[in-house]
């Protein structure tokens, strides 16, 4: 993520909550470029997830929509690549709504599994009610989605985000079980589901340069709640990947059935 030009990417007023990846940097020099962020955007921010890489997560909110932070946790950050910290609001729902800006191994698909799975496990911690989004760096989980440009795909992407062709017969095929591990932990990708539901292919644009590798998963409960996405790409240069603002309905989440942390 490049910090020139990214309140403009993120628009005016910036959304409720922004969760951002590969903040390089943000916490050096008194953490200068964080606090630039929290000025250009008008937004507060949680604590700088802690990173073994230095291209860490960072969360940042909008304190008169989501109120005041109840909890943030980082209990299992050292178990990833990039590291992740799960941020708790009281937004009026019967359990907190949780955020985690995720940044999965881009290298080993293996690894990126076992990420996914803990990333949307640690999101559920305090409820029922979670959003994993970020750079998840694998095709969507879906098997309508489009197939990504081998032709733009770099050696090494390649490798890793297609599977091996002495298992799948010499063809490429995408990578999709990455993505698919959070599928099965009862989340839903908010673009595929919109495209079900809307037939809108503009929801299955790629946002990197050869797939839709950043992606927004919300647990199951908040599903009825998904009214909007859009891919943010302008300014060009503002970032390597392009963004996603995602739109949310409280009032149509799903409140009954619910179950408890433990």
């Amino acid at each position: 993520m490049r910090e020139q030009g990214l309140a403009e990417r993120i628009g005016a007023p910036a959304p409720d909550v922004v969760l951002l990846q590969e903040a390089n940097g943000w916490g050096a020099n008194g953490h200068r470029q964080l606090a630039r962020a929290m000025r250009d955007l008008d937004l507060d921010a949680l604590p700088l997830a802690p990173s073994g890489t230095g291209y860490g997560t960072a969360i940042l909110y909008r304190r008169e929509t989501m109120g005041t932070w109840t909890a943030w946790n980082t209990d299992y950050a050292d178990q990833t690549l990039h590291g992740f910290g799960v941020a708790a609001f009281d937004v009026g729902l019967p359990a907190p709504l949780a955020f985690l800006s995720a940044h999965l191994d881009p290298f080993t698909p293996d690894r990126a599994r076992a990420e996914a799975k803990l990333v949307a496990t640690r999101a559920y911690r305090y409820g029922p009610y979670g959003i994993v989004a970020g750079d998840i760096n694998y095709p969507p989980a879906h098997p309508d989605s489009p197939a990504p440009d081998y032709a733009a795909m770099r050696p090494y992407n390649r490798a890793s985000r297609t599977r091996l062709p002495s298992e799948v017969g010499g063809e490429l095929v995408p990578e999709r079980r990455v993505t698919e591990m959070l599928a099965h932990s009862g989340y839903v990708d908010v673009a595929a589901h919109l495209h079900q539901t809307t037939g809108d292919p503009a929801c299955l644009r790629r946002t990197g340069n050869d797939d839709r590798i950043d992606q927004t998963w919300v647990s199951e409960p908040l599903t009825p709640a998904i009214v909007g996405y859009e891919v943010l790409d302008t300014p060009a240069g503002a970032s390597d990947h392009h963004g996603q603002a995602v739109r949310l309905d409280l009032d149509r989440v799903e409140t009954t059935n619910l179950w408890t942390y433990r």
